[in-house]
């Protein structure tokens, strides 16, 4: 990685779609590094001009919300048991914490879960799984995804102004700091629901 290579995928016309495609599959696959993504470009954003900073965050938070909404859909269409993978203890387990938060919180659970890699991916699917309905969806869904993006494609910039060494450094940080965050989010959430397994 170099400064010629990054600023040339600064201007690249696909810079943008490629982090919208990662960000939707991220919504499916926790290993996709959407996070990472836009954290990167947001960091370009900033350190060279392009893409504009304003376009990272409303395409990042159109791609979260597309991607969310592809997971409700699945939810809403095959349910919790399709496939073998939901049938799991463990996802099972998930799927259960999800319901009983959505149904106690269903607002603060949408906004939060947004944030926590794996916890997106079965509180989406289980809000389809038990018909809430679209609009009410959207309405929780929406403002999440642009909370998403707009922290996310901050946190480059933010990492670009304390870390020395220029573009390049910054954006290697910047990577390791929202995959880093995003999988201490996810462990201390699993820890904590541990914690409390047994009470329940």
């Amino acid at each position: 990685m170099s400064d010629a290579w990054l600023q040339a995928l600064a201007q690249s016309p696909w810079a943008l779609p490629a982090m919208a495609l990662l960000v939707v599959g991220d919504a499916f696959l926790v290993v996709i590094p959407g996070e990472a993504a836009v954290t990167t470009l947001g960091a370009l954003a900033v350190a060279e001009g392009s893409p504009p900073l304003t376009a990272v965050i409303v395409v990042a938070a159109a791609a979260a919300l597309t991607g969310d909404l592809g997971c409700y859909l699945v939810g809403r269409t095959a349910g919790l048991e399709r496939w073998r993978w939901m049938r799991g203890p463990r996802v099972a387990a998930a799927f259960g914490t999800a319901r009983t938060a959505l149904d106690r919180r269903g607002a603060t659970m949408m906004f939060t879960a947004r944030f926590i890699p794996f916890a997106r991916l079965a509180v989406n699917l289980v809000a389809g799984a038990s018909r809430m309905p679209l609009r009410r969806y959207l309405l929780l869904a929406a403002p999440a995804a642009s909370a998403w993006a707009l922290y996310q494609a901050l946190l480059g910039p933010a990492v670009l102004a304390i870390i020395p060494g220029g573009t390049v450094a910054a954006v290697i940080a910047s990577i390791v700091v929202a995959i880093a965050l995003g999988a201490a989010t996810d462990a201390i959430v699993t820890r904590a629901q541990r914690r409390r397994a047994p009470d329940t």
